[in-house]
C-alpha cells in the first residue's frame, strides 16, 4: 500500500487528478482538475452536513460522478476547528501553568466584550478548576529562578486525568526564552497521559505575551481530538469509496499539510476555508494581470474580505476570531462580517431594518430553498428583485414561489417599516451592501490603502451578485469575477502550496541586537521548514523562503511587520527598513526614536506545479456570438427602477465578449449582476473583468 500511496501522490505532482474540496457554512464545494492528456474539469456544490462534514465531502464526490480510486490527491479545507471554537464544542482540556498565573487566559488584556455598557460575558477556553499551578519560574532573560517541581507536575497530571480531561496544555511563563521546564513537564506527562494530545506553549508559539500564547495553546489542545476524529472519519469514508492515499488539509496560513500531521498543530486550521479563497484569488489575479486585489467572498452565512498586495495575500499572526480569543499563529488576514446570503433581515424595536448577524444557515436556509425557512434573508431579497432565477437555485427541497416570498417580506419587514415588499427587499439589499462595504474599508482604508488602487475580486456563491454595487460605493474602478466564483475556495485547495511558518521573540532595541543571533534564528527557521516539507508525501517543484520582522518604536505597543531581504540583516538595515514601513503606514518620520525588534518570522513555502485555469469552463461549450449565449430577458430591480435585462449563460459566453450593463450572467455556482453603466469583458482564462460605471 505504501508504494501505491507514493505513486499516486507523485502523479499529482507531475500532472494527475487533483480534487479540491471546501466545506462552507451552507455548501460543500468540489472542483476536480484532471491534468492528464484529454482530461477535464468537474465541479459540484452540495449542502453541507454540519453533524458530520465527511458526509458532505462524500456527497460532493458523488454529485461530480467521481470514482475516488482514480483520484491522485485530495486537498480539503474544513471548518471543523473553526466551528468547534465559535460554538464552544471543545474537548475537555486541562492546563498546568506557573504558580500564580493560572488566571492569565481569563484576565486577558482587561478589555470588554462591548465598548459601552455595564455588563459583558466571557467564557475562557479552559475553566478555572482545570487550570492547575506548579512551582517553577523562568525569567524573561531565560535564566531559571525557581526549578520545576516534578512531583507537583505528576500530581497535577493525575488530578486532570481524574477530572476526565482528554487534552493537556503545559504553559509556563517565559517558556519562549527558555523552554526547558515545559519540555520536562511534557516528558513527565507523556508517561501518564493516555494519548498524544499534549500541547506545550513554546512549541506552538515561541513568542512573548503569555496571554496570547496561552490562549493559542489552549485552543490547539481543545480542538486536537475533534480534528483527529474528523480526519479519521473522513479517511474511513474515502477508503470505503476506494481512495487509500494520503490527503492534505488546508491551514489558515494559506498552505496545506498532510492529514497525518495536521492534528499536532490543530489551531493552524482555524480559518482555513477563508484562507483558501484568498489563495485562489491571488493565483487567479496574478494570471489575469491584477496583482493588487481586495477579495470579497460572500457565502451563505458571512462575508470574508482580505487584501492582496503584489499577488501576495496579507498574513497576520495576531488573529482574534472572537472577543478574548486570540490565535497567534500566522493566518491569512481575513476580516469577517455577519452578512451572507442567509443573513436574516428583521425590524428592531425602534422600527429600523437590521440585517444579520443571525443567519438561516444551511438548514433551514433562506425561504426560497424550500427547507422550512420562514425568515426573510438577503438571498430572498435578490430573488424578489429579479436578480436570481427561482428555477435555477441549487439544493431546493420544495420550490417556493416568488409570491410566497413577497408575502413574507410584506408581513415581516414591510408592515413594520411602512414599505411595500419590493421596497423592503431593496432596503435589505442596500443595508447588506453597506455592511459589506464597511468590512472592505477595514482591510483597505483603515490600513492606509486607497481602494482606487485595487480591483475587487468577487467570489463565493453570492459575491458577484453585489460586487459592482460595492465597487461603486467604495470607488474601486474594476471587478474581477473568476470563472468559477462559487467554487473558488475549493480551487484554492488545488492551487495552494505547502507552507510552514515560524516565529521567535527577540524583543530588543535594534542598536543592542546581536546580528549573528538574528541570522542564526532565521536560518534555523528555514532548515526546520525544509525538513517539515521533506516529510510531506507531495513533492514541491521549488522551495521559497520569506523572512520578516515584527517591529515597533521603543515605548510603543503597535507592531508593524517589516519584510526582510534575507537572513543576513544588519542593525542599520533593520532601522532603515522599519522607518520606511512606518512612513508608508502612517506618513510620519521619527528618525530620532530607536526601533525595537519584537519577533523574527519565516515562511517556508513548497511551491507546487501551476494549474491551467483556462479549462475551468469547458471551451467546447462556448457559443460563437453573444446572442447565442443569451437565455432570456426579464425585469430586474436597480436602485428603485425596474429594467428589462438580458440574461446570459456564463458557460456559453465567447472569450472575446463585451457586455454592457444592465445584464445578468448565470452559471451553476453563482450569478453575476452588471448594473447600468458597467461594461464587462472576458480574458483568456474565462474571468470576467468589469469596468464599474459611475
Amino acid at each position: 500500500m505504501a508504494e501505491k500511496n507514493q505513486a499516486g501522490l507523485q502523479a499529482s505532482v507531475h500532472g494527475g487528478v487533483v480534487a479540491g474540496i471546501d466545506v462552507g457554512g451552507t455548501f460543500t464545494d468540489l472542483i476536480l482538475i484532471d491534468a492528464r492528456e484529454g482530461g477535464g474539469v468537474r465541479v459540484a456544490k452540495v449542502p453541507t452536513t454540519p453533524d458530520n462534514q465527511a458526509f458532505g465531502v462524500v456527497d460532493a464526490l458523488g454529485e461530480a460522478r467521481i470514482d475516488p480510486s482514480e483520484v491522485d490527491l485530495i486537498v480539503h479545507g474544513t471548518t471543523t476547528t473553526t466551528n468547534a471554537v465559535l460554538e464552544r464544542r471543545l474537548a475537555k482540556t486541562g492546563m498546568i501553568t506557573t504558580r500564580g498565573f493560572r488566571d492569565i487566559i481569563e484576565l486577558g488584556r482587561r478589555t470588554r466584550p462591548q465598548a459601552y455598557g455595564m455588563t459583558g460575558a466571557f467564557v475562557p477556553v479552559i475553566p478555572r478548576n482545570l487550570r492547575l499551578e506548579v512551582a517553577e519560574r523562568v525569567e524573561a532573560s531565560g535564566k531559571v529562578r525557581e526549578p520545576l517541581d516534578e512531583a507537583e507536575v505528576t500530581a497535577a497530571v493525575e488530578q486532570l486525568l481524574a477530572a476526565g480531561c482528554e487534552s493537556l496544555v503545559i504553559h509556563f511563563l517565559h517558556a519562549y526564552a527558555n523552554p526547558s521546564h515545559e519540555r520536562r513537564a511534557a516528558e513527565i506527562a507523556q508517561t501518564l497521559w493516555p494519548n498524544e494530545y499534549i500541547t506545550t506553549g513554546h512549541s506552538l508559539l515561541s513568542e512573548a505575551r503569555e496571554f496570547e500564547r496561552g490562549v493559542t495553546a489552549s485552543v490547539n489542545a481543545s480542538v486536537q481530538p475533534i480534528l483527529e476524529r474528523y480526519v479519521h472519519r473522513l479517511r474511513g469514508e474515502l477508503e470505503r469509496l476506494g481512495y487509500s492515499r494520503d490527503f492534505l488539509i488546508m491551514n489558515g496560513n494559506g498552505g496545506m499539510i498532510s492529514a497525518r500531521f495536521v492534528a499536532q498543530d490543530a489551531a493552524k486550521t482555524v480559518m482555513s476555508g477563508p484562507a483558501s479563497g484568498v489563495i485562489a484569488a491571488a493565483y487567479t489575479g496574478r494570471r489575469a494581470g491584477h496583482r493588487n486585489l481586495v477579495t470579497y467572498d460572500m457565502g451563505g452565512t458571512s462575508t470574508d474580505v482580505a487584501l492582496i498586495l503584489d499577488a501576495e495575500p496579507a498574513v497576520s499572526n495576531e488573529t482574534e476570531i472572537e472577543y478574548a480569543m486570540p490565535i497567534h499563529v500566522p493566518m491569512v488576514a481575513v476580516h469577517t462580517v455577519g452578512a451572507g446570503g442567509g443573513s436574516i433581515a428583521r425590524v428592531d424595536a425602534s422600527g429600523l431594518i437590521q440585517v444579520g448577524p443571525e443567519s438561516a444557515g444551511a438548514n433551514p436556509g433562506p425561504i426560497c430553498y424550500g427547507r422550512g425557512g420562514t425568515e426573510p434573508t438577503i438571498t430572498d431579497a435578490n430573488l424578489l428583485l429579479g436578480r436570481l432565477d427561482p428555477k435555477r437555485l441549487l439544493a431546493v427541497d420544495a420550490p417556493v414561489t416568488v409570491e410566497q416570498v413577497k408575502e413574507i417580506f410584506e408581513e415581516k419587514i414591510g408592515r413594520a417599516s411602512g414599505l411595500d415588499a419590493i421596497a423592503a427587499a431593496g432596503a435589505v439589499l442596500r443595508l447588506g451592501n453597506l455592511k459589506m462595504a464597511g468590512a472592505i474599508r477595514m482591510v483597505s482604508v483603515s490600513r492606509g490603502y486607497d481602494p482606487r488602487d485595487f480591483a475587487l475580486f468577487a467570489f463565493g456563491g453570492a459575491g458577484p451578485l453585489h460586487a459592482t454595487a460595492l465597487a461603486r460605493e467604495l470607488g474601486l474602478p474594476s471587478v474581477l469575477v473568476p470563472a468559477r466564483p462559487g467554487i473558488t475556495n475549493a480551487l484554492g485547495c488545488v492551487v495552494a502550496d505547502l507552507r510552514h511558518d515560524f516565529v521567535n521573540t527577540i524583543n530588543q532595541p535594534v542598536p543592542l541586537l546581536d546580528e549573528a543571533r538574528v541570522k542564526a534564528v532565521l536560518e534555523r527557521h528555514r532548515e526546520e521548514g525544509r525538513a517539515l516539507i521533506a516529510k510531506e508525501a507531495v513533492e514541491p517543484e521549488t522551495i521559497r523562503t520569506i523572512h520578516s520582522a515584527d517591529m515597533q518604536f521603543v515605548g510603543q505597543t503597535h507592531i508593524l511587520n517589516v519584510p526582510l531581504p534575507s537572513a543576513a540583516v544588519s542593525r542599520a538595515m533593520l532601522q532603515e527598513l522599519f522607518e520606511k514601513a512606518y512612513f508608508a503606514r502612517f506618513k510620519v518620520e521619527l528618525p530620532e526614536i530607536r526601533a525595537n525588534l519584537v519577533n523574527l518570522n519565516t515562511s517556508v513555502i513548497g511551491v507546487r506545479p501551476t494549474v491551467d485555469l483556462s479549462r475551468l469552463i469547458d471551451p467546447a461549450g462556448r457559443a460563437a456570438t453573444l446572442g447565442e449565449a443569451r437565455r432570456e430577458t426579464r425585469p430586474v430591480w436597480y436602485d428603485g427602477e425596474w429594467l428589462e435585462t438580458p440574461v446570459y449563460v456564463r458557460e456559453r459566453l465567447p472569450l472575446d465578449v463585451t457586455i454592457a450593463g444592465p445584464a445578468i450572467i448565470e452559471q451553476m455556482d453563482a450569478t453575476t449582476v452588471l448594473e447600468p453603466g458597467d461594461v464587462a469583458r472576458s480574458d483568456a482564462d474565462g474571468n470576467i473583468l468589469i469596468e464599474v460605471g459611475r
